[in-house]
């Protein structure tokens, strides 16, 4: 595609939804990081440019010949809301609640010889309670402005004033918290060997190697949904009034 490698990885990650999956694969930033180019972020992932623009094509072609991904872009924030809530934040609140005991089952066994495990339960247990308490901010404060906002906009009435000024505030406040859950994943991957469990790995620790690499692949959508979509759109919405 034309010109692909000088938008950024949040604009390709929003117009091309199957992109999201090859930057999964590829150990590309598009949530955090997304206002890398992707030349720069195939720098910075030690990938070849040449063979992720191939990819992101193929899997464009194929996304498109099959049934296409909602489009976040045009549909309602009110849905875009609900689908984070009971999709996203709910995947959460169910893994982390999984996540503690296999840790502790886990830890148990194999602490004492791979002792990287118990600093990652305690990285894994932190972002969770940071993740507890960023939802509940999210569920109560600004997920409700942002839908009263719209049905103010629809139905062409005033919007109540918010009460910390401006969405932009709690955006950023938002923005600020992904940035330290996108670092603790990070930590998180470099302890674990990119979630590789050793050669003597029960079963319960390859289940918590697998869990914790689809937990990270999952608040990076999630992220990303917030970050490159919903409040940039909640931004405008309010600018434009």
């Amino acid at each position: 595609m034309n010109g692909m490698t000088e938008k950024t990885v949040r604009e390709l990650a929003v117009k091309m939804p199957a992109a999201t999956r090859v930057f999964e694969k590829l150990g590309i930033d598009y949530c955090c990081g997304g206002s890398r180019t992707l030349e720069q972020a195939c720098q910075a992932a030690h990938v070849p440019l040449d063979e992720v623009v191939d990819s992101l094509e193929v899997a464009d072609l194929t996304a498109r010949a099959a049934r296409p991904d909602t489009d976040w872009q045009n549909e309602p924030l009110s849905e875009l809301i609900e689908y984070i809530k009971n999709t996203h934040h709910r995947y959460v609140r169910e893994e982390t609640a999984r996540l503690k005991p296999l840790f502790d089952k886990v830890c148990s066994v194999h602490g004492q010889s791979h002792p990287e495990l118990v600093s990652l339960r305690a990285t894994c247990g932190a972002l969770a309670h940071e993740l507890a308490t960023h939802m509940m901010k999210e569920e109560m404060v600004l997920f409700p402005y942002i839908v009263r906002l719209e049905e103010a906009v629809i139905e062409k009435v005033p919007a109540v004033p918010p009460p910390f000024g401006s969405v932009r505030n709690p955006v950023a406040m938002m923005m600020h918290e992904h940035d330290d859950a996108g670092n603790a994943l990070r930590e998180m991957r470099q302890a674990s060997n990119a979630y590789t469990p050793p050669p003597e790995a029960c079963v319960s620790y390859q289940t918590l190697y697998k869990a914790l690499a689809d937990f990270e692949a999952d608040l990076h959508t999630h992220i990303h949904l917030e970050n490159n979509i919903l409040f940039p759109r909640a931004v405008e919405m309010e600018r434009g009034r």
